[in-house]
């Protein structure tokens, strides 16, 4: 099987957001398992399987598609942090999350932008 994404920078500091999103999450209060805390774990995780998902796939233009997808994953996942930060889940922790949010952001705009600067 090609294994196009794992040369991706931006599938690696997804991979290590999930990761960070985990461990964050594990803090989280019990009755939120089955609430914000699977939603945010979905989220985080939803972020490199689309990047992979499109890699994988033929053409520049499904490969935006699904970069464009993780993007919409990646608002999701900022939103439900916002979310336990207001209701106190978070602490100071958060902030790691935050800028590895903001990293895989600034990393899939410059490559959706290579990409349709891309010669047809």
């Amino acid at each position: 099987m090609k294994r196009g994404h794992r040369k991706l920078p931006v599938w690696t500091a997804s991979i290590d957001l999930v990761e960070a999103v985990y461990a964050l999450t594990a803090r989280w209060p019990d009755h939120e398992r089955f609430g914000l805390t699977a939603q945010a774990r979905r989220a985080a995780t939803s972020v490199p399987s689309n990047i992979a998902e499109g890699a994988a796939r033929r053409g520049t233009a499904e490969l935006v598609q699904f970069l464009h997808v993780a993007s919409g994953s990646l608002a999701e996942l900022d939103t439900q942090l916002e979310v336990a930060r207001r209701l106190g889940y978070c602490g100071t922790a958060a902030a790691d999350v935050q800028a590895r949010i903001d990293n895989v952001h600034g990393q899939l705009l410059g490559l959706l932008s290579s990409l349709k600067r891309r010669p047809r």
